[in-house]
């Protein structure tokens, strides 16, 4: 096998596992962002200050990329993780790494999808973001193959999950980004015709359980519920239906709540409570016979961008571009400010400070306050973005139609 540069192709199969002994004694490091939307997936990187006035002289590199994607990237030790797909019906599946420092590409490693891999003009197979278990990385793509490395591009497992599923596919192409909660890595494949979640192991590759979900085109992404004294932590999974709490190590269903749900923007989690965009936008509060309804907004509307609870507010943007800003108290709105969309990715917060991009490739740095918001700077980066980014060590990474560009204060 190159260790360069190597193609697997899978067909038709269920399992494959390659092993290597002594890969797994790296430390992980705390500056970590493992999967969409960060690590506790709520889009809020703790502890992280990056800087607010954004100009050219913020752009520390740009680093070109194969076909096309809209998964944003991770970062695990000092590696940027990012997927593409290309070819002319983007069956060729890849998985590049980049040093985070100066973006140089360490590795590429290139696979042939299993399932369908037709979708909208808009999207892309490698829609789904990757993540990581610190260790090891997960690809996901639209053509639901789910691709195991270690951080050095070697391969440990690949499932053909749209060889196992043929009719768990839809004509847009599918998003959900996987999640990893412990030794299990969550996906979320749902349909019209096929429609199931499933948790695999991280090591062996197993599916460990397997659930079915409602039977309609679906979006979303798994949310993760922490740990408390009462629960241990439960994966969350939106759907049309609403949101269903489940045990990521054995798929047990802890509770449901059945109100309905967006098939789009994800919910997200702050100070124990589930901010979920239902019927406009909904705050629940699981308790332990079940979940309680706090407040429901119509006014708090989000469009494709998840959610952002961060600093006692709700942070929303809508379909005309407007963000807005709801107390997680009582979910009234507190304010609106106008910003240039339309949005796909979601906006990340840190620092007391929200940076979000617009299609357009527009960054905005937003100090969002209890009374106001306000735009502190912004930078137009004259390339299509339709990711979320990724924060890590004091830098910004977003993947645009061709390039992974980094953000960082200058030296």
């Amino acid at each position: 096998m190159n260790a360069k540069s190597f193609r697997t192709v899978v067909a038709g199969c269920g399992l494959l596992v390659l092993s290597f002994s002594g890969i797994f004694g790296g430390h992980v490091s705390a500056g970590d962002w493992r999967q969409f939307r960060g690590n506790a997936a709520d889009s809020v990187a703790a502890g992280e200050s990056l800087p607010t006035e954004l100009s050219g002289s913020t752009i520390s590199w740009k680093a070109e990329l194969p076909g096309r994607g809209l998964s944003g990237p991770i970062i695990v030790e000092n590696r940027v993780f990012l997927s593409a797909s290309s070819g002319y019906s983007q069956d060729r599946l890849h998985v590049l790494c980049f040093d985070s420092a100066a973006g140089e590409k360490l590795w590429e490693r290139e696979f042939q999808a299993s399932g369908r891999t037709w979708t909208h003009e808009k999207m892309s197979n490698a829609t789904p973001t990757m993540a990581a278990d610190g260790q090891r990385v997960f690809a996901f793509f639209s053509s639901n193959d789910l691709i195991c490395l270690d951080l050095q591009g070697r391969l440990l497992w690949y499932r053909g999950l749209g060889s196992e599923y043929p009719n768990a596919s839809n004509s847009l192409g599918m998003s959900s980004s996987p999640v990893v909660v412990g030794s299990t890595v969550v996906v979320q494949v749902e349909s019209d015709a096929e429609a199931f979640a499933c948790g695999v192991d991280t090591v062996s590759g197993e599916t460990r359980w397997t659930i079915e979900r409602p039977r309609a085109a679906n979006w979303t992404s798994p949310t993760i519920l922490p740990a408390t004294d009462k629960h241990p932590a439960l994966v969350l999974l939106q759907s049309s239906k609403g949101l269903t709490a489940v045990d990521p190590e054995t798929g047990a269903v802890a509770w449901q709540f059945d109100k309905g749900a967006s098939t789009i923007p994800s919910a997200t989690v702050a100070g124990g409570a589930i901010v979920i965009p239902s019927n406009g936008l909904t705050a629940l509060r699981p308790g332990e016979s079940g979940v309680e309804q706090l407040w429901n907004s119509g006014s708090l509307s989000p469009a494709t961008a998840s959610p952002v609870a961060v600093g006692g507010l709700a942070l929303v943007l809508n379909s005309s571009g407007v963000l807005n800003a709801g107390n997680m108290e009582n979910g009234e709105r507190l304010w609106q400010l106008r910003l240039r969309g339309p949005f796909s990715s979601t906006p990340i917060a840190a620092n007391g400070y929200l940076y979000a991009f617009n299609e357009a490739g527009v960054a905005f740095v937003v100090r969002p306050e209890q009374d106001k918001g306000t735009v502190i700077s912004e930078l137009d980066l004259g390339e299509t973005i339709l990711c979320s980014p990724g924060v890590a060590n004091g830098a910004i990474y977003v993947r645009s139609d061709k390039h992974l560009i980094r953000l960082s204060s200058p030296q």
